[in-house]
């Protein structure tokens, strides 16, 4: 099997785009943690397929899937990409796109003049069965007891995917490595959780760390940065729009409260293009 395709990322976020629309080829699927490697082979945070649009009012369908080949409901930072690649590849005229996801939603994003790119991430979801969490009643904050005999207070929603938002002193001494992968596995999560670590400087800034359940720990996570916002906001300690600080760079997180969708900015680069035989 021959596939061309482009690496990209959003603010080191870091993706191998598979244009299907292009070429027809089955999506590697099982062949998706070895060229996730870093050392063996592509390497990525996510692999994104555009293919041609099923759902009414979409333009194209856009898939992610994991470094572990499992498959995510949502990538804000690899919508930005995928909209980017669109227009630089002539497949789309448009300034507006609109992406159709296995879920049946859409996203819309657009492309700004100065290069960056705004995507409608959507209402995020605090109930606790829809994100899915398993809690009684929904509340702003929760008690996790951890395995490692440690309890934690966090902050769960779904943009589209569960997170778990930590707020700490500070993102460098964060313990991210010890409990991303703890959280991430928590029984209170069933379809495991990307675990935010979250520093608020002030009401209109903040500092993010994001382990990614099937990822590890990336350099930005656009849903991530919208999920601490949206915590940060409910909680009344953030503004309606906020700088969020991660690893690979700035996003810009903006959010008017219950019934209106959450807003990111934020760059998409191209990398380059290769070719490879499976």
């Amino acid at each position: 099997m021959s596939l061309r395709f482009t690496k990209m990322h959003g603010l080191g976020n870091d993706f191998m785009l598979l244009d299907l629309i292009q070429q027809d080829s089955p999506v590697p699927i099982q062949h998706i943690p070895k060229l996730s490697d870093r050392h063996k082979g592509v390497g990525f945070d996510q692999l994104l397929i555009i293919e041609p649009a099923s759902i009414i009012g979409s333009d194209f369908n856009y898939r992610i899937y994991n470094a572990d080949g499992t498959e995510a409901q949502h990538c804000g930072n690899g919508a930005r990409c995928v909209a980017r690649y669109l227009k630089d590849q002539g497949l789309s005229s448009k300034t507006k796109i609109a992406l159709g996801m296995p879920t049946g939603n859409i996203i819309q994003c657009e492309l700004m003049e100065d290069g960056q790119v705004t995507v409608d991430m959507g209402e995020p979801i605090t109930y606790p069965q829809a994100i899915p969490f398993l809690a009684g009643k929904e509340a702003l904050t929760y008690s996790l007891d951890l395995s490692n005999g440690q309890s934690i207070e966090i902050a769960a929603l779904s943009m589209g995917n569960p997170h778990a938002i930590y707020q700490v002193e500070s993102v460098v001494t964060a313990p991210v490595a010890e409990l991303g992968p703890i959280i991430e596995e928590h029984a209170l999560f069933p379809e495991r959780v990307n675990a935010g670590f979250m520093q608020i400087i002030s009401p209109e800034l903040i500092r993010l760390r994001v382990y990614e359940r099937g990822a590890g720990e990336t350099l930005a996570c656009g849903t991530g940065a919208c999920a601490a916002v949206v915590a940060g906001i409910l909680r009344s300690q953030l503004s309606e729009t906020v700088t969020v600080e991660l690893k690979g760079g700035k996003l810009t997180i903006s959010w008017n409260g219950a019934g209106t969708s959450v807003l990111m900015t934020g760059p998409a680069t191209t990398v380059y293009e290769g070719h490879l035989s499976l």
